[in-house]
């Protein structure tokens, strides 16, 4: 008897060992948080793009891809998808109205131009445009931040607080995309005087390329159907944060921990997770993207580098590291009903004590503020997985945001559910609705 229940003991464990080998191997804990240790620690400076703290973490993650074993993107040499953007920094400005000098802290350049001097006296004077108070400034401005002609903007000040607040934003640089056409708009907040307006404006600009640069893996496909082989399933989370900001208590690093150092350090858990199990029969792509925060460029770089056709679906994953709403063991999708993907992957779950949710935050407009929107306007189901009750959260790009903020354990067991979640995704078995791209308009 003893014998007996011996060997029905050890089938068992045997049963159980085997399930755990079809499972693959454990997201670990101690993985996890070695991962978003280095990524948000202070010699990172904030992983600003195109800083030296953003380098350095690009650095970290290419060494990781290496670690794992993942294959390079084809064409590139290197786990690193460089690509050129050029940083804008204004320099002096002057404007006076009908010979009245205007404030310096009432004037905005954004400017293409190296130097302008304009009169209203010139032979070609630029347009002159009022946004009155009664004008949606916010499209109106937003329009002309990207000058596509030379043109003096009259702000009324019943606009001061939104001029004031895209001034604060500009008066540290931006980062542009794309190198900046060769025009200026020069934005005046001032009640517009009688017609015709008289005025002269002098302004400099520095423009200074600079090289970004996304972090990819791949994980070739093993499917004998080459086709099927050649469908990719993308693993994304942006690794760039905002750098400094002026100092709190002597602390002036914006770590980014939760944002998004949660989520890029799910995704290379992933990667070695999906590794060792070698199940994929489609490819995966494992992307770390710059200059979310500065206006998603390196997912469009990226976004043109692919065929978006072969691209079956895409997880990117942003702050995880707290719990949501919903308690433990929860996270939410956003765009949830632009397609079957949260379904699927709920679907998947059955039976286990974690569950996604629908995006509860639909007036915070997520579905259009990380990088799975680039690539949604292109038809594929991108989706952003997080659990950041944003409304409230009070770390959000401050330099409070630190991995001693995070559960460590709620956030292993959201890596985990994505993992276990997208087994039939990336297996071939199921393939998620297509977005409808004009469906997705730009981000609001």
């Amino acid at each position: 008897m003893k014998k007996i229940v011996l060997l029905i003991g050890l089938a068992c464990i045997s049963q159980v060992v085997e399930a755990q080998k079809k499972k693959g191997p454990p997201i670990k804990e101690a993985t996890v948080e070695r991962i978003i240790r280095m990524l948000a620690a202070d010699d990172m400076k904030g992983r600003a793009s195109g800083q030296p703290g953003g380098l350095q973490a690009a650095r970290f993650l290419a060494a990781e891809f290496d670690r794992i074993g993942l294959e390079k993107m084809p064409g590139l040499p290197t786990y690193e998808q460089v690509f050129p953007a050029y940083e804008v920094r204004g320099g002096a400005t002057s404007v006076t109205l009908n010979g009245t000098a205007v404030a310096p802290e009432n004037i905005l350049v954004a400017s293409g131009l190296p130097t302008l001097s304009w009169t209203s006296e010139d032979a070609t004077p630029p347009q002159v445009v009022v946004i009155g108070p009664q004008a949606n400034v916010r499209q109106e401005m937003g329009a002309l931040l990207q000058p596509a002609a030379n043109t003096l903007i009259l702000v009324d000040p019943a606009h001061a607080q939104w001029f004031g607040q895209v001034a604060g934003y500009m008066s540290h640089g931006s980062m542009r995309g794309e190198e900046p056409k060769p025009y200026a708009s020069v934005f005046v907040l001032a009640a517009a005087p009688p017609a015709p307006v008289k005025f002269a404006a002098m302004a400099t600009t520095t423009i200074k390329a600079v090289e970004l640069r996304n972090v990819v893996g791949v994980l070739p496909g093993q499917a004998k159907d080459k086709a099927r082989a050649a469908e990719m399933v993308v693993f994304s989370g942006h690794y760039d944060h905002i750098g400094t900001m002026p100092a709190v208590a002597g602390d002036s690093i914006a770590n980014g921990a939760d944002d998004d150092a949660s989520g890029t350090t799910a995704v290379v858990a992933l990667a070695e997770h999906f590794k060792k199990k070698k199940k994929n029969q489609r490819t995966l792509v494992f992307v770390a993207f710059t200059a979310e925060e500065i206006g998603g460029f390196g997912s469009k770089y990226f976004s043109q580098q692919i065929d978006p056709q072969k691209v079956a679906a895409m997880f990117n994953i942003e702050m995880i590291g707290k719990e949501a709403k919903f308690g433990p063991k929860t996270a939410f999708i956003t765009g949830y009903e632009r397609s079957d993907f949260g379904k699927l992957l709920q679907q998947n779950l059955a039976g286990t004590p974690f569950r996604f949710e629908p995006d509860p935050y639909p007036e915070q407009n997520l579905f259009y503020r990380s990088d799975n929107a680039t690539l949604a306007r292109l038809g594929v189901p991108a989706h952003t997985i997080s659990s950041d009750q944003i409304p409230t959260d009070k770390l959000y790009h401050t330099v409070d945001d630190e991995v001693e903020s995070l559960n460590m354990t709620n956030m292993t067991a959201i890596i985990s559910a994505i993992a276990r979640s997208a087994v039939g995704i990336i297996a071939g078995e199921q393939t998620p609705t297509r977005i409808e791209p004009a469906s997705v308009g730009q981000r609001p």
